[in-house]
């Protein structure tokens, strides 16, 4: 008992900084998918950054309650702790497994939304930086085409375009780059696709493995917990 009451509060103050992790989990998922919102077509796919949102509400009254039962156990809040332990499993679960589908199911869809932004960019070798989605992601992540510079040269021949990138490709530090085939070197090389995805599966697996994890740490308090009212079981109120 003495052993349940210790791991008890101990969780208690690691659900509190649980709380931060999936608020920063959250609004990271959220944030990415409005950033991109043009580049996917369901407006569903940021529900697992909500879903981490939600966790992290339900975590603040949980760790408060598991520090105070650890204290000075009252039935009352042994109850009301084992059924906001039960609800946290079920969001960390159903967020867990969301992102882990999700992640897979966004990465094919970057492609084709990629592919399809660059081949109806139409761009000219002039001094003119461009606003359109492509460019403002090219510019943003460093990046040039979808797996790189030879994309442009693909879309270009096509559309009898003279031989050179859009300037969002250029880097940073080449203030004067007009996007020239010429010099390479100017150029970012790497594609925006696998710069993307890096983003969107770091934060997906991020939020899969809190939530794995505070699974695990909310089984051992929910039988913390049960150990203690074993102790002082609920008389008048068996049924429950």
């Amino acid at each position: 008992r003495s052993f349940a009451q210790s791991l008890l509060r101990f969780l208690g103050f690691i659900f509190w900084g649980a709380a931060a992790a999936q608020v920063f989990g959250g609004v990271s998922v959220i944030l990415m998918f409005e950033k991109y919102r043009y580049l996917f077509q369901e407006s569903y796919l940021s529900l697992p950054g909500w879903l981490a949102l939600a966790t992290a509400l339900i975590l603040l009254p949980t760790g408060v309650l598991a520090v105070s039962i650890s204290v000075k156990r009252s039935r009352y809040q042994q109850g009301t702790l084992m059924y906001l332990l039960m609800l946290l499993l079920c969001l960390e679960m159903s967020s867990a497994a969301l992102a882990r589908s999700y992640s897979a199911r966004t990465a094919s869809q970057l492609e084709s939304a990629m592919g399809y932004l660059v081949h109806q960019h139409n761009w000219t070798c002039s001094q003119d930086p461009g606003n359109s989605a492509v460019d403002v992601i090219q510019r943003k992540l460093q990046c040039c085409g979808v797996h790189n510079y030879t994309d442009w040269l693909k879309v270009s021949s096509s559309l009898y375009h003279p031989a050179c990138v859009p300037e969002s490709c250029c880097k940073e530090k080449h203030s004067h780059c007009r996007g020239d085939l010429g010099h390479l070197e100017q150029l970012s090389e790497e594609g925006c696709l696998k710069k993307m995805e890096d983003q969107l599966c770091f934060a997906m697996l991020y939020i899969f493995w809190c939530c794995t994890v505070l699974s695990i740490l909310g089984l051992l308090a929910g039988v913390s917990n049960g150990i203690l009212m074993r102790h002082q079981p609920f008389h008048e109120l068996r049924i429950l």
